[in-house]
């Protein structure tokens, strides 16, 4: 892929075959349009395929039978905006992505307002070097405007491209820029650390792909080693982390839970009912945990942070996560080479909470200002006393931690 989606998404591949009825759990969002099935040109033979699948897994039971195959995309607008069918690349992005690399310039977008906008660029991408920032509009790709254009339609100019420079010409406080940048394989790298004052240490999850958990147990690690000794406590910060992989957030909430339900989730066929309990063993050994979230931290950030919160082993901090509470499968459609992806059930926090369209609610509200001030650059740089400050109130949030540790 050209573009790095703002994919929200925690997938797990559950299938023994790819060719036959196989299915590959996800709990993703990508923002893409509810029409993106309207836009396909389908055969009857993939029509015949798609309406099956809906029959048999869709999370709500669709009455199928009088339904007009030459009016289509009737049926396909009742589904919900998460369900669509996935081209060969946009398939291909999504293995990629979950084992941590992909093609393309570096930026994560969304669609806000009817306009296509960077949220992020991936630290040593194209785009970061370049210089896009995050709140960049996308005005024009190869001088093809994209003013008032969905994701789709960017990512399908993107693809197209013939040559691997591609301009992006994007609007910052009123003025227009337009970069050259050269498409490359990135390696996504999902986690950084820092060891803070009082022997506390700092992990930040950018992502959970398929290396997440290892990096995760390695950082701890390097953490401990540097202290001289165990950690007193530790700050996960999950801002602005869209999800990943289902079995990274299920391994590394074990990492800190001795035991208790991880996450659940319900649907209306056999494998989409799935239960996940931690195993014994807590890597800091009980020490105090607060987890960073914001608007945009969603799926498995979202399981990661409920696992804990539920399970009275952290202290969740900051703004009300995005709320990504569904469950989609990945089902192959053909010969393999394109899928369907379907929403397939529910999941649930260990309380049986549903945080679709609601999110995770922090133990204790930050203010935006407050959270900006903790930028993840800054906190890894040290910069500015009063960031240092904010710093010095997550510590005190590690004390109230303990204290919630010792009551349970």
């Amino acid at each position: 892929m050209n573009i790095f989606f703002r994919i929200k998404c925690t997938c797990k591949r559950v299938y023994q075959s790819w060719g036959l009825l196989a299915l590959s759990i996800l709990l993703c969002l990508s923002f893409a349009t509810p029409n993106a099935f309207a836009k396909q040109h389908y055969t009857e033979e993939q029509v015949e395929e798609i309406l099956f699948h809906i029959h048999a897994y869709y999370v709500e039971d669709l009455v199928l039978s009088h339904i007009d195959k030459n009016n289509f995309e009737q049926l396909l607008a009742q589904l919900d905006p998460y369900s669509k069918y996935l081209s060969e690349a946009e398939l291909e992005a999504i293995f990629s992505a979950a084992n941590g690399r992909y093609t393309g310039i570096g930026i994560e977008v969304e669609e806000i307002a009817n306009h296509v906008v960077i949220i992020n660029t991936l630290p040593g991408s194209p785009a970061d070097i370049a210089g896009i920032e995050g709140g960049d509009k996308l005005v024009a790709i190869n001088n093809h405007d994209v003013t008032n254009k969905d994701i789709a339609y960017v990512s399908k100019l993107l693809q197209k491209a013939e040559y691997s420079i591609i301009k992006v010409t994007v609007e910052r406080k009123a003025q227009q820029l337009t970069l050259a940048l050269r498409r490359q394989e990135i390696n996504l790298e999902s986690v950084t650390s820092l060891l803070l004052s009082n022997g506390n240490g700092y992990l930040s999850l950018n992502g959970f792909n398929n290396n997440t958990y290892h990096d995760v147990a390695r950082h701890l690690n390097r953490l401990r080693l540097e202290n001289g000794e165990a950690l007193s406590g530790l700050i996960i910060d999950l801002r602005d982390n869209p999800g990943g992989t289902l079995t990274s957030a299920v391994a590394i909430s074990d990492l800190f839970l001795d035991a208790g339900t991880i996450v659940s989730t319900q649907g209306r066929f056999y494998d989409a009912n799935q239960h996940f309990s931690a195993q014994q063993g807590d890597v800091l050994n009980g020490a105090p945990v607060v987890v960073m979230i914001n608007e945009n931290s969603a799926s498995a950030a979202e399981i990661l942070a409920g696992a804990l919160q539920d399970n009275r082993r952290a202290i969740v901090v900051g703004t009300p996560s995005f709320g990504k509470g569904s469950v989609q499968s990945l089902i192959p459609i053909g010969n393999g080479t394109t899928a369907l992806k379907l929403t397939t059930a529910r999941y649930y926090t260990p309380s049986g909470r549903s945080i679709e369209g609601v999110g995770i609610e922090p133990d204790i509200p930050l203010t935006q200002q407050v959270l900006s001030h903790l930028s993840k650059s800054a906190i890894m740089t040290g910069e500015q006393t009063a960031k240092k400050e904010h710093l010095a109130r997550l510590d005190s949030h590690l004390t109230d931690a303990r204290k919630l540790l010792k009551k349970h």
